[in-house]
């Protein structure tokens, strides 16, 4: 993998979100639509390709980091404004990053 400079790192913005609800997404085996807040006037939507590995049920209440910064995309017709982050291997083991529950959702990872 390429090196980057602190300046590229700087320009990702990371920040709390709490997981406010979680649905799976008709006609998809592996999308679900999060709502979630990130201490902004309204909760935004992200959507996680996530579903194999969690239920949405699970994720309700957790704090996780999220991108926050990228382009807005569109999948299955819907809009994503984020993206959760979590670590895979090739073996099929998940995990999400999570937060503890005494941080405050906005809050930025530096």
């Amino acid at each position: 993998m390429e090196e980057i400079k602190i300046e590229d790192f700087h320009k990702v913005e990371i920040k709390i979100g709490e997981i406010k609800s979680a649905e799976k997404i008709d006609g998809s085996d592996k999308l679900l639509k999060l709502s979630v807040d990130f201490g902004e006037e309204k909760p935004r939507q992200v959507l996680s390709g996530i579903a194999k590995y969690v239920t949405a049920e699970s994720l309700v209440g957790i704090k996780c980091p999220f991108i926050t910064n990228l382009p807005l995309r569109v999948m299955m017709g819907l809009e994503s404004q984020g993206m959760i982050m979590a670590a895979s291997t090739e073996k099929g083991e998940f995990t999400l990053l999570k937060a503890s529950n005494d941080i405050p959702p906005g809050t930025k990872v530096k």
